[in-house]
């Protein structure tokens, strides 16, 4: 497939990194990032695991990327926390110059007794708007095709809903290959009143045992067409990439000509993927 050359206007890309685990691991990413940075994201955003088992990794990469001349966004989960502990991460996210922050309720760590002081995502998104005003940009994450753990469709988008008037600025969608049920969820939030920016997560194919692992966990539709493709390949690694990169493309093509605010990658520390599409879009400076 040749790159699609047809005159677009600009799409601004963002993309996520989970931080990494061992000093191997450090320098593999920060390597990713040089390759990654001449794309010119808006900002880079950091995973942050469950109960906080990544927290200090999180911050480290957050403060890497900011260094680097990029603007950079946590994850902050706030299940099982306390006010002061939130509190307190906030000042720290203040004192280390970071001014976005992406919002989320997080999973209950194994063996957890309780929800802490806050039991969902909109109670943080008014708890950090209530101690430090518009001081931070706010993202939340959204669900087109609805979070695994939500009673029903109607009650995910209310949910939805409460977090945005509760003050997020914008929100970054769960991964999907469905375009129809993006515009279904930006259509349905925007009739109850939230009408912020929804930028859609981008999920590059590269590896399907992994993939249709993740969305069985994670409630993201894998349409028949692709899983049959994807099982029919087997073990061939290549023809797998190739056919994800055609279908990853054409995704993001459908997204930019509707007018999407942007693209946020979930790159998986790897630069190939995010480059490949992205060069394929006509959004890196050579093209």
């Amino acid at each position: 497939m040749t790159t699609l050359t047809r005159s677009q206007p600009a799409l601004p890309i963002s993309m996520e990194f989970f931080p990494p685990k061992t000093p191997e691991g450090v320098d593999k990413l920060a390597a990713v990032r040089q390759q990654l940075y001449p794309l010119k994201p808006t900002y880079c955003s950091v995973t942050y695991g469950a109960g906080g088992s990544t927290q200090d990794g999180t911050l480290q990469t957050v403060c890497a990327i900011l260094r680097e001349g990029f603007d950079a966004a946590p994850h902050f989960s706030c299940i099982g926390a306390s006010k002061d502990g939130v509190r307190a991460q906030l000042q720290q996210f203040k004192a280390e110059g970071i001014r976005r922050i992406v919002a989320l309720r997080g999973d209950l760590p194994s063996g957890y007794g309780g929800f802490g002081e806050f039991r969902y995502a909109s109670d943080l998104v008014a708890f950090i708007r209530a101690e430090t005003g518009d001081h931070f940009h706010i993202e939340v994450a959204a669900y087109p095709e609805m979070h695994p753990q939500a009673r029903n469709p109607q009650a995910d988008l209310n949910a939805y809903v409460t977090k945005v008037k509760a003050g997020a600025n914008a929100a970054l969608t769960q991964y999907f290959y469905n375009s129809d049920a993006y515009f279904r969820f930006v259509d349905e939030a925007a009739a109850l009143g939230a009408d912020i920016p929804v930028i859609p997560g981008i999920m590059p194919i590269t590896n399907s045992s992994q993939l249709l692992r993740f969305s069985d966990a994670c409630g993201a539709e894998i349409p028949r067409w692709i899983r049959s493709r994807l099982e029919g390949f087997g073990d061939d690694k290549a023809s797998i990439q190739a056919f994800g990169l055609d279908v990853v493309t054409d995704l993001c093509d459908q997204l930019r000509c509707a007018g999407v605010p942007g693209l946020h990658f979930y790159t998986m520390n790897q630069a190939g993927p995010v480059k490949a599409i992205c060069e394929r879009l006509g959004l890196t400076p050579s093209a």
